[in-house]
């Protein structure tokens, strides 16, 4: 959702393939460069993934329940709560969609100190000179081939050298999100062996919510897409696992801040 006005707004996105190595923990890579007549307003809903930008040299302002910041590059945990970004009329940078077992294999560290959480990459454990004002590097470059490639060069590096999530927690996350988070907590934890307080606890630790809002995440995010296709709320509410329309307001104002009929609105531009 943004608020500049999008007829004095001009923007362009390069999408990039990582390579093959890559493409089980990176979702997603694009370079965005955006100019606009003022601030640039948008509202970042909860999603499924680990969402890394590096600036090539503009300030980000961040704002969301849990705290604010101004930032260049930064790194945003799974969320349950929306986050709001700011810019003041200029912006390039590269966005990395990291599954979340991509983030930990590369990161290292409990997920869950991320969660619901926007922190700087020089305050994470990424080693090595590749890492060290790494959005610098690439505003240096010639253009968005050279910085995906010292991207996935950077990547590539990290994750060879990274500790994998347990075999039971990388199945249960499959399968949940498979489901859209529709198969309940116990069932997963009796699949894969384990009792369910441990296996909250290792779920939580390698993917950075507990089960059960990580399921409530990727619902809202089946939802949503439902919506968006012109489906109606109870339509979308019945599809996607919620109890009623009224449930799927209700989640949608706790984790959007917003009632669905105002928040399609906003996505539309309407």
């Amino acid at each position: 959702m943004s608020e500049a006005d999008p007829t004095t707004s001009v923007s362009t996105m390069v999408a990039h393939r990582p390579p093959p190595g890559l493409r089980e923990h990176v979702r997603r890579v694009a370079g965005f460069s955006e100019r606009t007549e003022g601030a640039m307003f948008r509202r970042e809903l909860p999603t499924a993934s680990v969402t890394l930008i590096l600036s090539l040299g503009e300030p980000i302002r961040i704002g969301s329940a849990t705290g604010s910041g101004t930032f260049t590059s930064f790194l945003a945990g799974m969320h349950e709560i929306p986050v709001d970004t700011e810019h003041d009329g200029a912006l390039s940078c590269v966005q990395v969609d990291l599954s979340p077992l991509g983030a930990y294999r590369l990161l290292g560290m409990p997920m869950s100190e991320l969660a619901d959480t926007v922190v700087a990459p020089d305050a994470l454990p990424l080693p090595g000179p590749v890492w060290r004002d790494l959005g610098e590097r690439m505003a240096a470059l010639p253009g968005w081939p050279e910085r995906f490639e010292l991207l996935d060069h950077a990547l590539g590096a990290r994750f060879a050298d990274g500790r994998a999530a347990d075999p039971e927690v990388r199945w249960a996350w499959r399968r949940l999100a498979r489901s859209h988070g529709a198969v309940p907590v116990g069932e997963l934890a009796a699949e894969v062996g384990w009792s369910r307080r441990h296996f909250a606890a290792r779920f939580r630790d390698q993917v950075g919510l507990p089960p059960k809002p990580a399921a409530q995440v990727l619902r809202f995010r089946r939802a949503l897409s439902l919506l968006s296709g012109t489906g109606s709320i109870s339509d979308a509410a019945a599809e996607a696992g919620y109890a009623d329309h009224s449930h799927l307001v209700r989640e949608f104002r706790r984790l959007a801040g917003a009632p669905p009929s105002a928040l399609l609105g906003e996505l539309l531009g309407q």
